[in-house]
């Protein structure tokens, strides 16, 4: 098997999946963007494996373990694979280039075999610590990543970092209960649920009679405010991130922030439907992008 080839390195997909905010857009320095789409690509085709299809959840978790072999030998110069090409050689060009830490990389895949496995099981968390921590594997390393490549790595700069991808995972959650939950996806903490006087039951039969329970609508608009604050705290770092990144940067705090006033516009009834921005939003967030 011959590892893949530089030309097929250098041209990594567009990308196609709905998102909040911008990834490797126009404001992104032009010689980062297919870095940038090389860790996106291979974060969204891990998510992939562990969520789309019909898949059982053993064959996903073969197949993650299949994809975290090929993530080790792409960042040791082996050859990798011929199951996911277009992922592993824009990988392996930008891991040799920008010598970017692997273990972030690891940490994305031990975050989806975890919402493997709890989905095959259907648990959920205990609390905001537990879930926070699976954030800290889902998400940060994305956030930190970047930095990397922007070549910023002070402590101040990660920890605000890892604010603003905590708090874009929490929301996207909070946005898609109309969705996760149908799917054996729990994300709602424990103890926040029987805090409020809830259970599991309570959320599927909302989620299938249309019918959202005040005590469910304040418990959602409770964890809303958390992520809200959460990602305000991180939002100080789009003062220092250099350029055009910085630019963009604003552009994906904005996203959360947006999303969250849909979620607040819908009297946070996500539990019945799922919030999504529609192209007046975008003029919205660059005009509070530039008063950041």
């Amino acid at each position: 098997m011959q590892s893949p080839s530089p030309v097929a390195a250098a041209s990594p997909a567009p990308i196609a999946h709905y998102e909040n905010f911008p990834v490797a857009s126009f404001l992104c320095p032009a010689h980062l963007r297919a870095p940038i789409a090389a860790i996106y690509h291979f974060a969204r085709t891990a998510d992939d494996i562990a969520d789309e299809g019909d898949a059982s959840a053993d064959q996903r978790l073969v197949d993650l373990a299949a994809y975290r072999t090929d993530l080790h030998a792409a960042a040791e110069g082996s050859p990798t694979s011929t199951r996911w090409p277009q992922v592993f050689a824009p990988l392996a060009a930008t891991i040799r280039q920008h010598q970017l830490p692997v273990q972030l990389l690891d940490d994305l895949i031990d975050a989806f075999v975890q919402d493997t496995r709890k989905t095959a099981e259907g648990s959920g968390y205990a609390n905001d610590a537990e879930l926070l921590d699976y954030c800290r594997r889902s998400a940060n390393p994305v956030g930190r990543l970047l930095l990397h490549l922007y070549g910023v790595n002070d402590a101040q700069a990660l920890q605000r970092s890892d604010a603003i991808c905590s708090a874009l995972q929490l929301i996207n959650f909070w946005q898609d209960l109309s969705v996760d939950l149908p799917r054996g996806r729990y994300y709602l903490p424990a103890d926040a649920l029987a805090q409020w006087g809830l259970s599991q039951a309570d959320l599927q039969t909302a989620v299938r009679t249309g019918q959202q329970p005040q005590n469910a609508t304040q418990l959602i608009a409770a964890l809303a405010h958390s992520a809200r604050a959460l990602m305000l705290f991180g939002s100080k770092l789009v003062h220092q991130v250099p350029g055009r990144a910085g630019w963009e940067l604003r552009l994906v705090v904005q996203g959360g922030l947006r999303i969250l006033d849909r979620m607040a516009a819908l009297n946070y009834a996500t539990l019945t439907q799922r919030p999504t921005l529609r192209k007046w939003d975008y003029v919205v967030m660059v005009w509070r992008a530039l008063w950041m």
